[in-house]
Order: structure tokens, then C-alpha cells, then sequence
């Protein structure tokens, strides 16, 4: 990049020592202009910032083309605009023309690697694969629950007197309002809450001010004695969410697909199911997409229960059988510190177990989970699952063998949405490998939350669940300010560790699925349309173009090759707009690019005209070109307005090809009226400008 900054810098000061001899004011103040434009490229190509570069450049070559000591200002100025949207036009449109040509026109590793717009071709055209996801609403109808569960924990907490204020209770209030009531989610209904007082309690602390809190959602049924509760949420909430889940699912998936720099790919719904279909042939780009887009992402941080050695707890008092292939495993933990500061010890048990030959990592968390679901769990208590990895001492390869538990408080401490950014770093201060890990950014309140939690926990464990999966349960050691946390890669080769922590990086950016959603469907497809009537439709498309400008120079001559200029200028800039919002081309919007060259073939016509009807009144060629264009301006303006209104409709109303079409014409209406009033003008203008006096307009 040296060379380009350094021809930046040296054209700014020849402009700068040019600008000096000019006496011309609006000479010498385009030059000095073009001399800053290319100063700010300089210094933008050093920064290797690539668009600055670009912009300023075109800028300086604007103002140069303004020094000229050619023509009148305006003219100069109307063709240094002209020439800088062509060169930007251009450099948008070269990904996209190198791939047009199968290669054939070059394109740099400069340009390759900077300019991200592209067109590519839609799925009617190409194929790809449909991918067909239901939401698991059941999911969300349970965390909604579960989030009315936690709250009326704090009211009744309140209400018993063994808390106040808006702090969280910690787990010895909860401890002490178990003795007096019993409050579960239900295991076996998503929906449902029951409350039963046990006995000496005073019914009436259960009153219609703790009852309406709830109501919103939340129906309920009580037995005759008023010390047992059933809540229900109601039929309504349940409708409610469903809706919302799909919805969020939807825009969750399609920032993901977004993210992967895959905008041409469409995502709709149906029903409970969401719909994702991507164009092209590239496996290993849909094995990616089906990862992404398949992660719930949905992210937690719970605190260990490591005072209860809930398995040891278990064989010694039942005998615990155990399944082929699990065993029991002892570990010493740190619990905390005592009055004195000292770190307090225990030994403790958990379950593992080790994956069979052959069998896949799922399958044999699946078994696991299967045998941990028949245990009996403690009171606001759960099992966690880490992935157990190993490390070969001979080949120092890591591998991953199987599973292991962990005794979770049921309630997270932080979730997901406390999180306001998550980015991939480079891990240089453990590992001279070059690890990764992903930094995580609270949101105030999150990082309020979290240093709280720390604080009050230090030398106890905090598991980071992400997807129902323990990713690592480091010792707090010691109240972490600043709302900042982290999430290891492991430890195994870096450069999966690269790839592994960008993917979590960005799902966790774009957000976590409201609930799990399974695959239900999936199939490659082939162009919809089939080879025979794409070839067809494309050649249609070609053939009318050509035709129409073909037309054009046999009925105008000289005239009708300034309009396909312009119509060829229009087709440029309205597929650089397109290419800038990463657009996929399908046949309606193909049928959409060949309308909008009649449309400024239509213009060009409406000009011709005009300046025809002046010349046959005895106007010369400088008078007829000005009143024609000023006398065909007002219908050019109306009938491109009335299309334009057209399109915004069919955008507004219209879904898939009918929004694709409308959105391309509107991109070319609005490029035609630049090029039918703006580039014909001038180029009108310099046709002029090269006649002899005396000579008439070829108009055909």
C-alpha cells in the first residue's frame, strides 16, 4: 500500500503547485479541493482503510477534472460527478463481474479481500438447500413458567418476613421458606405451578394482593381448605407466546444467516416452523449453516452446590446400582472461606461416563441423561454436564471422552440477555499456542448482578452453561468488578479454537432462540424454474435489451448512441445499488433490470423528441438541446414518480419474487432519472461542444 499513498501525496502536490498559477477562482478552488480529496487518501490507504481510500480518491479525481482548463465550470463539474460514480460503480460491481466471466476479468487480492458486495444468483436459478426447523414452543411455555416459579419464591419470601428489599434471597431464605411452604414447577406439565402451605402456616398470608400479581398469566385453582394451589398459565399467554417465539426465532435465525454474509438466503415461517432456504451447491457452507443456525445459544451462569455430595449421599444411603459404562468419581473442591479467610475443602462425588467405540458424543450424553433423569433431585437442584477431554501423554493430542455431572443451584444467577457484547480474543497470556477465548461484556444491571455474586461467593464454583452445557466451572477468586467474564476454548488446536470461538461469538451477538428447534426436514433442491426456462428467460432478457438499443441508434443515430450510454450507465449503477445490499438476482428481478432499461430508453425518447420539435421550429443545436431537455424534464419526473409509487406498493404488500422485483425497479427508477436528466445532458452538451457552428443534430 506504500506506493498508493505515497501517488496520493505527489498528485496532491502537483494539484496544489497547479492550483497556484490559476487566476480562474472556481479553477483554483477545484484544485485545491482535489489536492485535500487526495491528501485524505493518502492518508486513508495508509491506514488501509480501502473505501476512504476509494471515495477520496474519486473525490480528487472530481475535483481535478473541475481544474481543467477546458469547457465552462458546470460542464466540468457535471463530468467530474459523472466520471466518480462510474469508478465506484465499477469497483463495487468487480466481485461480481470476475464471477459473471467464470474468472475471466481479474480481480486482486486487494479488491477480493475488501470489497464484501457481491450479486449473486437467487435460488430459482441456482438451487440449494431448504431447511425446515420446529420451534420447541413447550420450551418457551416452560421458561416462562419457571420465570413465574423464581418470582413468587421473592413475593413469598416477603410475605413469610424472611426477606426484603429488591436484592435477590440467597439460598438460606429459601432454605428457611421450604419449612413453610412447598412450591414446585411441575415435572411433567410445562405450564404448571403448585403451591401447598404446610401445616401451622396461616392460610390468609396467601391473600388476593400476592394472587393478582400473577394474574396477568397465570390462572389458578385452590382446594376447599385454601392451603393448596394449582397455577396454570392461561390459554391466552400460552397463544401468545408461540406466536412470539416463532417470531424471535425467525429474526434470531436470520441475523445468524446474516452474519455469515449469506443475505440472499430466505427465511419464513409456518405454522411453529421456520423455513431457512440458502442458494447454492456448497456443502460445507450448509453443514456451517445447519451448526448456526441450530444452537440455541442460550447462555447461564448458576453457582455449585459442592456442600451437598449428592451422589455419595445416594450410595451410601440406597445403594446406588449404577449403569454399564458410569461410575462414580471423587474430587476435593474449594467450598468458600471460613471467618478467618482461610479456604475451606470437602470432598465430593459426581457420576461419569465414558463414550462406547464408536458411539457419538450425543449418543452417550443422551444415555447419561436418561439414567440422571430417574434419580431424585434435591429442592431447587439440577445436574450439569461437562464434556470430559483428555490429553494423549505420548502424542500430546486432545481428546474428548466422555461426560461428567456437576450439582447446579436450579436458578441462574445471569442469563443470556444480561449480556451486551461478546467478541473472540486471542489467548496470549496463558499459552505461547495462540488460544482463544470469548470475551463477554454485561449490561449494567448484568455486571451489578455479577459482581455481587462474586463477591458473596468466593473460592465456590460458577458454572457458564451454554445450550444446557457446562463449558467450564472455574473458582471465583474474588469479587470481579467492571462486567466483564470469559468464556476458554479449550485446550486443543488453535486454529479450532479460532473457528469454535467466532461461531460462538456471533450467536451469542445475535441472540439467543427463545427455545430449542429440532430439524424436521431437509432437501436440496434444484433450480426451481429448471436450465431450459432459465436459459430461455435470460436470453429473452438479453435479446429485447439488445433489440431496444439496437433501435434506438437506427431511428436517432447520433442521438440514439448517447441513450444507450445512458442506458448502459443506468444498468451499471443500478446493479452496483443492488450488489451493495448483497442482493441474490432471480428472474423477477432480472425481469425487473430489463424493465428499467425501457424505462430509460423511454426517457431518452421523450428528449429526442423535444430537441426534434425545436430543430424542425429552426432552434439551433445549443437552443433545442436546452429547451428539450427542460420542456421533457416535468414528464420524465411524472412518470418515473408513478412507477416509483407502484414499486413501493408491491414492496410494502408483496412477498418473495413480487418484493424482489419491486425493490429492483425501485433502485432503477431512481438511477434512470439520473442518468436521463444528468448523463444525457452532458452528454448532449458535448456533442455540442464539438460540432462546427453551422452543423445540424444527427437526430436520425
Amino acid at each position: 500500500m506504500a506506493h498508493q499513498y505515497l501517488a496520493y501525496a505527489f498528485t496532491a502536490a502537483a494539484l496544489l503547485l497547479g492550483g497556484w498559477g490559476y487566476t480562474n477562482r472556481a479553477r483554483r478552488t477545484a484544485l485545491w479541493a482535489a489536492a485535500l480529496a487526495a491528501v485524505c487518501a493518502a492518508a486513508s490507504a495508509y491506514g488501509d482503510s480501502f473505501w476512504s481510500a476509494v471515495v477520496f480518491g474519486t473525490l480528487a479525481l472530481w475535483g481535478t477534472i473541475g481544474g481543467l482548463n477546458i469547457a465552462d465550470n458546470s460542464w466540468r463539474m457535471r463530468g467530474g460527478l459523472i466520471a466518480s460514480v462510474f469508478i465506484i460503480g465499477l469497483v463495487t460491481l468487480w466481485p461480481t463481474l470476475s464471477a459473471m466471466s467464470g474468472g475471466k476479468i481479474p480481480l486482486p487480492e486487494l479488491v477480493k479481500d475488501r470489497v464484501a458486495f457481491k450479486l449473486v444468483a437467487g435460488l430459482d436459478l441456482r438451487g440449494g438447500l431448504r431447511l425446515v426447523y420446529t420451534v420447541d414452543v413447550a420450551e418457551a411455555i416452560r421458561d416462562r413458567r419457571d420465570r413465574r416459579y423464581e418470582n413468587m419464591r421473592v413475593e413469598l419470601a416477603k410475605i413469610f418476613d424472611l426477606h426484603e428489599g429488591d436484592e435477590v434471597p440467597d439460598e438460606k431464605v429459601y432454605v428457611q421458606l421450604r419449612e413453610k411452604v412447598d412450591l414446585q414447577p411441575s415435572p411433567t406439565e410445562s405450564n404448571v405451578i403448585s403451591l401447598k402451605l404446610k401445616d401451622g402456616v396461616d392460610v390468609a398470608k396467601v391473600d388476593a394482593k400476592f394472587l393478582d400479581q400473577f394474574s396477568g398469566d397465570l390462572g389458578f385453582s385452590r382446594s376447599d381448605d385454601q392451603r393448596q394451589y394449582t397455577f396454570r398459565l392461561k390459554e391466552d399467554s400460552e397463544s401468545e407466546l408461540r406466536q412470539t417465539a416463532v417470531a424471535q426465532a425467525k429474526e434470531i435465525i436470520l441475523r445468524r444467516v446474516d452474519e455469515l454474509g449469506l443475505r440472499e438466503a430466505s427465511v419464513s415461517t409456518r405454522d411453529e416452523d421456520i423455513i431457512v432456504e440458502v442458494p447454492g451447491q456448497d456443502e460445507s457452507t450448509f453443514n456451517e449453516i445447519r451448526e448456526i443456525i441450530s444452537q440455541t445459544a442460550s447462555l447461564e451462569f448458576k453457582l455449585l452446590d459442592d456442600d451437598t455430595d449428592f451422589f455419595g449421599a445416594m450410595q451410601r444411603d440406597q445403594d446406588l446400582q449404577l449403569p454399564e459404562g458410569i461410575s462414580l468419581q471423587a474430587e476435593t473442591v474449594s467450598v468458600g472461606e471460613d471467618a478467618d479467610g482461610d479456604i475451606q475443602k470437602k470432598q465430593t462425588s459426581y457420576a461419569h461416563i465414558e463414550a462406547k467405540k464408536d458411539e457419538a458424543l450425543k449418543a452417550t450424553l443422551a444415555r447419561f441423561k436418561q439414567w440422571t433423569a430417574t434419580l431424585q433431585m434435591p429442592p431447587d437442584r439440577e445436574l450439569g454436564f461437562e464434556l470430559v477431554r483428555s490429553i494423549d501423554p505420548d502424542t500430546n493430542v486432545e481428546s474428548e471422552t466422555g461426560w461428567r455431572t456437576y450439582l447446579l443451584k436450579s436458578r441462574a444467577e445471569i442469563t443470556g440477555d444480561m449480556i451486551r457484547d461478546a467478541q473472540a480474543v486471542p489467548d496470549t497470556g496463558t499459552s505461547s499456542l495462540g488460544g482463544w477465548y470469548v470475551s463477554l461484556n454485561f449490561t449494567d444491571a448484568g455486571g451489578s448482578i455479577f459482581e455481587r455474586i462474586t463477591g458473596a461467593n468466593i473460592k465456590r464454583r460458577f458454572a457458564i452453561i451454554l445450550d444446557e452445557r457446562i463449558e467450564s466451572a472455574p473458582v471465583i477468586q474474588g469479587r470481579i468488578p467492571g462486567g466483564r467474564a470469559s468464556i476458554t476454548m479449550g485446550s486443543g488446536d488453535p486454529a479450532q479454537q479460532l473457528a469454535d470461538s467466532r461461531k460462538l461469538e456471533m450467536v451469542l451477538r445475535s441472540g439467543a432462540l427463545p427455545a430449542p428447534i429440532t430439524p424436521s426436514n431437509e432437501q436440496h433442491i434444484g433450480p426451481s424454474l429448471g436450465e431450459a426456462s432459465i436459459n430461455l428467460a435470460v436470453k429473452g432478457a438479453l435479446f429485447s435489451s439488445i433489440i431496444v438499443l439496437a433501435f434506438m441508434y437506427l431511428y436517432y443515430r447520433g442521438a440514439g448512441i448517447i441513450a444507450n450510454l445512458a442506458v448502459l450507465f443506468n444498468l451499471l449503477m443500478q446493479m452496483a445499488v443492488l450488489a451493495t445490499f448483497n442482493a441474490s438476482m432471480t428472474l423477477p428481478g432480472i425481469a425487473g433490470l430489463a424493465l428499467t432499461i425501457g424505462m430509460g430508453v423511454d426517457a431518452n425518447v421523450l428528449i429526442n423528441e423535444r430537441i426534434r420539435e425545436e430543430i424542425r421550429e429552426g432552434k439551433s443545436a445549443r437552443a433545442a438541446v436546452e429547451i428539450g431537455f427542460n420542456r421533457a424534464f416535468s414528464a420524465i419526473v411524472d412518470g418515473h414518480v408513478t412507477t416509483l409509487i407502484s414499486a413501493i406498493v408491491l414492496a410494502q404488500f408483496g412477498t418473495g419474487p413480487i418484493k424482489g422485483f419491486a425493490v429492483t425497479l425501485m433502485v432503477g427508477v431512481t438511477t434512470s432519472i439520473f442518468t436521463g436528466v444528468v448523463v444525457s445532458r452532458w452528454l448532449f452538451d458535448f456533442w455540442i461542444r464539438n460540432m462546427d457552428r453551422n452543423a445540424k443534430l444527427n437526430m436520425g
